[in-house]
């Protein structure tokens, strides 16, 4: 560093010849009188200093300034913010940065000395814990770049409490902020908002729960929406605002009825001025539409609404804002078959209804679209009494019976076991399929359960009724083997009446077992050796063929000795023993 002397102003020595300055005053450039008159008129120069000038000459692109130095130095117009205003004359702070370039000029710079005053200031705020106001210059990566007196960094997440998702909205605006980092040498500032705006919300957050009473009302801002709620700021204090505490309808998220950003009224429902919660309500702020539910809504009337949502057990139907009823799925039609109301309703659809039943207590309406129409079943007795014959076409087979239609809406059912008087029916898919025309006869009608019993065997007269005129013992009788158990076997006689052969009426000689003698679908001949009309039984014997009346009565009398449950009880447990199926043709059980 360099310092120079330079006389600001010429001696006067002009005058009496008592003011002279005597010669070896002159002469000594030392003397005390020099040193003194030295020091009043010459200036000192230091590069890097910050020094003041007088503006000599304004041109086109550049600006002429004496700083009292042996030259003067140039400094580019651009430097000046207010150049209009700028006049020769006009004093100037400028660095001095060099006090001699290459052309002999002393090198200026007034933007660089604003910088060096911006920064010594910009220090001292940092040191005492100040703020600092400063322009969005650009948004840059990671964050935005102010003009502060120089330029600062201000992270994208220290902008706002939450970090905004466009900064750009942030561009040319003015924001007030902490310094929270000075880095000397590189002459980089990083700045946070975010800590103004806490500190700013927890002193209105304390004088709100300060303030704030339970029930009262307060506005805010709708802050952030979850599936359970949403968060509103009330200008500094975060409050809940559940999604039960919205609306007294039924809201499947809040977002149906709240946007981020929305300003909103709530009261306030709970205070814990400890933890710092407040729970806030929306709904309340109206009367309770449930209050006079049972008064406005009568079991019986006829109601009109919008159905709002389909579940696999109903329709959900708004009659009025706040007030939705349920139509069971149950109550959609007397007749038809609806899996879910899906397949016969749409959201939004405009529906009639009779009101059920009402339940302030548990917020219920039950309603019915079916009870608006006479229930068909209120007339089947009178349509279909018992014993009459019916015409109807099979639409379901199950493993216990099968479905009759008899008109839309309204079927019949025939169990398994009234499907034949003499054949032991194990599906009814051995006597029906689906879509048969057939007749049938009406048994019982169940209007409570909506059941209509029909029977296909009551259409003749049942032949086990006149069995024992048909069939006495001794009478020598022909079939075909139709099942073959390990026990005997089963021949299909006249009318489809099955006679059991006992294991022990086969042969005269031992049988050790019945499918190695008899074959399904076998024509044989047999004496009746037992008739039993309650049991529904015909025993048979085909060793017993050639027997005389004497042999036949022995026959009987030992085929009555069997014991029952031993090996054959009744027909019914002879067939649910048998090893193989009942008619010929088809396979055997597993």
């Amino acid at each position: 560093m360099a310092v120079l002397l330079s006389l600001d102003s010429e001696v006067d020595l002009s005058g009496r010849p008592d003011k002279v300055p005597a010669p070896s005053a002159l002469l000594n450039p030392m003397s005390a009188t020099m040193q003194e008159l030295l020091g009043k008129t010459m200036k000192s120069f230091a590069e890097g200093s910050i020094v003041k000038g007088r503006v000599l000459q304004k041109r086109t692109n550049e600006i002429l300034v004496d700083i009292g130095y042996k030259s003067e130095g140039v400094i580019s117009l651009s430097e000046f913010e207010d150049d209009e205003n700028l006049e020769v004359g006009s004093e100037v702070e400028v660095l001095l940065e060099r006090l001699e370039n290459d052309e002999g000029m002393v090198v200026l710079s007034k933007e660089k000395a604003a910088q060096k005053q911006n920064w010594e200031k910009i220090v001292q705020i940092f040191n005492n814990g100040g703020l600092i106001t400063g322009k969005v210059k650009a948004v840059v990566k990671g964050g935005l770049m102010l003009n502060v007196g120089v330029e600062a960094f201000l992270p994208g997440s220290q902008v706002d409490i939450i970090a905004p998702k466009d900064l750009r909205i942030y561009e040319g605006k003015t924001l007030e902020c902490k310094i929270v980092k000075l880095n000397e040498e590189r002459k980089n500032v990083v700045l946070s908002r975010r800590e103004l705006i806490e500190a700013e919300r927890a002193e209105k957050r304390s004088k709100l729960l300060g303030g704030i009473e339970k029930g009262g009302t307060v506005k805010g801002t709708v802050k952030n929406i979850t599936d359970f709620g949403a968060f509103i700021d009330l200008d500094g204090l975060d409050g809940l605002l559940h999604i039960t505490d919205m609306s007294w309808s039924r809201l499947n998220h809040p977002s149906e009825m709240l946007k981020v950003g929305q300003e909103i009224e709530v009261l306030v429902l709970d205070i814990d001025r400890e933890k710092e919660r407040v729970s806030l309500g929306l709904k309340q702020k109206t009367m309770n539409p449930w209050d006079q539910i049972a008064e406005k809504y009568p079991v019986n009337m006829k109601v009109k609404g919008k159905v709002t949502n389909l579940v696999p057990y109903g329709a959900f139907v708004e009659l009025e804002p706040g007030i939705e009823g349920l139509v069971h799925v149950s109550e959609l039609s007397w007749t038809k078959r609806i899996a879910r109301p899906a397949d016969v309703l749409t959201q939004g659809q405009e529906l009639e209804a009779i009101v059920l039943g009402v339940s302030k207590e548990d917020q219920k309406v039950s309603l019915s679209v079916r009870q608006l129409d006479t229930n068909p079943w209120e007339v089947v007795t009178g349509k279909y009494p018992t014993g009459t014959r019916v015409k109807g076409k099979v639409r379901n087979l199950t493993a216990y019976g099968a479905f009759v239609e008899l008109e839309e809406g309204i079927d019949g059912m025939i169990h398994v076991s009234d499907l034949s008087w003499t054949r032991k029916i194990n599906h009814p898919s051995e006597m029906l399929k689906k879509g048969d025309d057939i007749e049938a006869e009406v048994l019982e009608i169940d209007k409570a359960n909506q059941r209509i019993s029909l029977s296909l065997k009551h259409l003749s007269d049942d032949p086990w009724k006149s069995i024992e005129e048909r069939y006495k013992i001794g009478d020598l009788v022909t079939g075909k083997v139709s099942k073959v158990a390990s026990f005997g076997a089963f021949i299909q006689l006249a009318d489809e009446i099955d006679g059991l052969v006992h294991i022990s009426q086969i042969s005269n000689d031992r049988v050790e077992k019945v499918k190695e003698v008899l074959k399904i679908g076998q024509d044989v001949s047999a004496r009746v050796i037992k008739v039993d009309k309650t049991e529904r039984r015909i025993g048979l014997s085909i060793k017993a063929a050639d027997y005389t009346p004497e042999q036949i009565e022995r026959e009987k009398e030992n085929y009555e000795a069997l014991k029952p449950g031993e090996e054959l009880s009744s027909m019914e447990a002879a067939f649910d023993r048998a090893e193989e199926d009942y008619r010929p043709g088809e396979s055997k059980k597993k």
